[in-house]
């Protein structure tokens, strides 16, 4: 069983920037692959952002790319998501996930790959 909790949510200015922590429990944190979604009030659950295991591959939701930048440091079970130059519409509920098995490359888009989920943070951006 892995626990996934986030942090770092919180009303921002348009504009504004967040930093986005999902702390994972489990000492082989470094062989999962972690994934950010999003849900919107009304809306279905949208891919944000992914990181594999070593070597790291990275895949950024075109609505996202060059604003929104995942990251990751093994040393403390914890994956990042940087959100530079927010907009209202990034208005959302943020959750972490884990894909607990597969191959190193695995960077998918699809929530229905994911083991794990977390219980998500508000993430509020003001016009």
């Amino acid at each position: 069983q892995v626990q996934l909790v986030e942090s770092g949510g919180g009303l921002v200015q348009a504009g504004g920037s967040l930093r986005l922590s999902c702390a994972a429990s489990g000492r082989t944190f470094s062989s999962y692959a972690m994934g950010w979604f999003r849900q919107a009030p009304g809306k279905e659950r949208e891919f944000v952002a992914v990181i594999s295991k070593s070597p790291h591959y990275t895949y950024v939701a075109a609505s996202v790319k060059g604003r929104f930048t995942i990251s990751r440091d093994n040393a403390k079970n914890t994956v990042y998501l940087q959100m530079n130059s927010l907009k209202p519409d990034d208005t959302a509920v943020y959750y972490c996930a884990a894909k607990t098995s597969g191959d190193y490359y695995f960077t998918s888009a699809d929530g229905k790959q994911y083991d794990y989920w977390g219980q998500g943070t508000q993430v509020t951006v003001s016009s």
